[in-house]
């Protein structure tokens, strides 16, 4: 089961507690609550040295979810897990949105003025801001994490994809090439790529089996370009065919080739990444462990672990033990930004279409903030608790699991957590 993070009053971590102690301690009004994600108490009065047990941060990186959990390495135990949800691929939307917004209205405006290009300098290290994000919102919550669990050591997953070593098979200096990892690299990356069916009748759900676009025996490589997967049926009805003969007629032909030659766009995101992030850890002046996502999925399976991010984020590393992970409920953490800057909205042409207060705070809450509205009177009684979006009337719409509710007094909102650009789901 999840542990609750404890603090003493000198906001120094303590030892993760069991939920059940938890309540004993806000009943007897021996702690209060701190914060509200990740669950934490302080402790109301001083309490003497007691030895706080050293925790391992795991973290699995991804171009969409981040896996995130906090490990005993002497236990097994799983104190805390995560799943970090990024905005990376909104950005890039809005990025070009943006972009073709402005070069619309250069057009209109400026029609004989030419677009100045390279006439801006990128520093050292620069991600486009869609990357760089993502590298953002994992600082930001080791550093949160720090702050209320004693964590001594990082386990973080470097290289998700060995693209060298999937183009030339026969590269020496791998030990993992002829150890049990021979394989989890190659098929990891295309189970990713070809979304986990067979290419060839579409099958889920079924042992899948590597196989080569264009037969071996008539010339083919190894080279990652040209593997695949299918079912042991359709692979066993190709044989040695080519796949233009093998699917002649078929749909499926034209998609299976453009999609072969496509690289993947979630590990190359991650890989453009890994650095930034690496050297972003090593400011933490932690120990830090690197793995692969071949040795992730080896661990995994060795203890017949699901797949799910927090669950390979619990597997990263040579030093994963073996894991108590009944009970865990995750944290879902989605990353929603602060907001934009635009002083009026625009419609799809990119013209003022609505204005924008210039103020955050409505009655002392701002859109973002997470609250609980307990409604005692008119159309929508009930209790009601999600993200708030203020208007200047002081009426607010909250977004709830069940959906929207619009219209609820600010007198009846109270703060649950402040707005950090983050939403949680438990």
């Amino acid at each position: 089961m999840s542990k609750v993070f404890l603090i003493d009053t000198n906001y120094k971590p303590l030892n993760p507690i069991h939920p059940a102690q938890a309540r004993q301690f806000l009943r007897n009004g021996k702690a209060a609550i701190h914060k509200q994600f990740p669950f934490t108490l302080i402790l109301k009065e001083s309490c003497l040295e007691v030895d706080v047990k050293p925790l391992r941060l795991k973290i699995d990186p991804g171009a969409k979810f981040t896996g995130i959990a906090l490990v005993n390495d002497k236990s097994g135990e799983v104190v805390f897990a995560a799943e970090l949800q990024h905005r990376g691929f909104a950005i890039r939307d809005s990025l070009t949105s943006r972009r073709q917004l402005r070069r619309s209205r250069r057009n209109r405006k400026t029609r004989y003025r030419k677009p100045r290009f390279l006439n801006r300098t990128r520093p050292k290290g620069w991600l486009p801001p869609s990357l760089q994000s993502r590298v953002e919102n994992i600082k930001a919550w080791v550093k949160r994490l720090q702050k209320v669990a004693n964590i001594t050591a990082i386990s973080f997953e470097l290289v998700r994809f060995d693209m060298q070593l999937m183009r030339n098979p026969e590269i020496q200096g791998k030990e993992y090439q002829q150890g049990a990892l021979a394989g989890y690299e190659t098929r990891e990356y295309l189970l990713e790529k070809w979304g986990r069916e067979c290419a060839y009748c579409g099958a889920k759900d079924v042992p899948l089996e590597i196989e080569h676009i264009h037969p071996k025996s008539k010339g083919g490589s190894n080279s990652i370009t040209n593997l695949t997967l299918s079912c042991h049926k359709c692979n066993t009805k190709k044989g040695t065919q080519d796949i233009k003969d093998f699917l002649k007629g078929s749909s499926r032909l034209e998609k299976i080739l453009k999609q072969a030659k496509k690289p993947l766009a979630d590990a190359a995101a991650v890989n453009m990444t890994r650095n930034a992030l690496f050297a972003t850890l090593k400011e933490t002046g932690l120990p830090i462990e690197t793995g692969s996502g071949g040795l992730t999925k080896f661990n995994r399976c060795q203890q017949n672990l699901p797949k799910t991010h927090w669950l390979d984020a619990c597997c990263v590393g040579k030093s994963t033990p073996i894991l108590k992970v009944k009970g865990i409920k995750p944290l879902s953490i989605i990353a929603n930004g602060h907001g934009t800057r635009q002083s009026c909205r625009t419609d799809k042409y990119g013209f003022p279409s609505r204005y924008v207060p210039r103020f955050k705070f409505v009655q002392g809450f701002q859109t973002g903030d997470i609250v609980k509205a307990v409604v005692t009177k008119g159309k929508k009684i009930g209790t009601y608790t999600g993200r708030v979006a203020v208007r200047s009337s002081g009426s607010f719409n909250i977004s709830t699991k069940n959906g929207l509710v619009q219209g609820i007094s600010h007198k009846y909102c109270k703060h649950i957590h402040r707005k950090d650009g983050y939403n949680y789901a438990t």
